[in-house]
């Protein structure tokens, strides 16, 4: 990895996320686990565009295609992976999750991903936003692959941490809207996909990444 210290200051006319600077190095550890060695990603809002940078150079047999809702964090995106030297990523693309193409703008993709991947968005958009995901990532992921989302979540049973109840709250304060979802909801959605749960992966400062696929084979039939 070339920017493998995590130390140098952000590139010029590049956004910097505190929060991203923390988590890409847990969440690439854990993508390592689930991903195989090679493979066709799409990350669904990139935003500053410090995990595809890290996570490309990071999974270099993996070809990375950022996306975001709006056009001007293309810059950022692209300021970031320059400074990895990264050659594995390609130009992002303007991708809002209600639309019914994917990409929002230009040709439609063509080939299928391996992987999805989706960190911090459904909590910071509206509830419309879930259903939207699951079924885009139904139509755009190939047979065997994965939708990957990394976030915190409220669950049944799972007390709620202080910070996360205190984040919650800001967030409905900031927009009605938004808000932590239920984990049993955002499941449900992911079924009406045809998307179920194979792993819940606890990771730091009370967030789990959650690894969606479509049922295999031998448990279709066993089911």
């Amino acid at each position: 990895m070339t920017a493998s210290d995590g130390n140098e200051p952000p590139p010029e006319g590049a956004r910097f996320s505190p929060a991203a600077e923390r988590n890409r190095q847990p969440i690439l550890d854990a993508l390592r686990q689930v991903l195989p060695m090679q493979g066709h990603a799409l990350e669904i809002a990139s935003g500053t565009g410090q995990h595809a940078a890290w996570f490309a150079a990071g999974l270099p047999g993996w070809a990375w295609q950022p996306s975001d809702a709006q056009p001007d964090a293309f810059g950022s995106v692209a300021a970031w992976c320059a400074q990895a030297g990264v050659a594995n990523v390609r130009e992002p693309v303007l991708l809002d999750v209600l639309a019914t193409q994917w990409p929002s703008a230009g040709p439609a993709f063509t080939t299928l991903f391996d992987a999805l991947y989706c960190a911090n968005m459904l909590h910071i958009s509206p509830w419309a936003t879930c259903a939207a995901l699951m079924q885009g990532a139904a139509r755009h992921l190939a047979p065997q692959g994965v939708l990957i989302l990394y976030g915190p979540y409220l669950e049944r049973d799972v007390p709620t941490s202080p910070g996360n109840r205190a984040f919650d709250d800001s967030l409905r304060q900031t927009d009605p809207a938004w808000g932590l979802r239920q984990l049993d909801d955002v499941l449900a959605q992911a079924a009406q996909a045809g998307l179920h749960l194979r792993l819940r992966i606890t990771m730091p400062a009370n967030n789990l990444l959650l690894v969606l696929g479509r049922k295999l084979a031998s448990a279709a039939r066993a089911a």
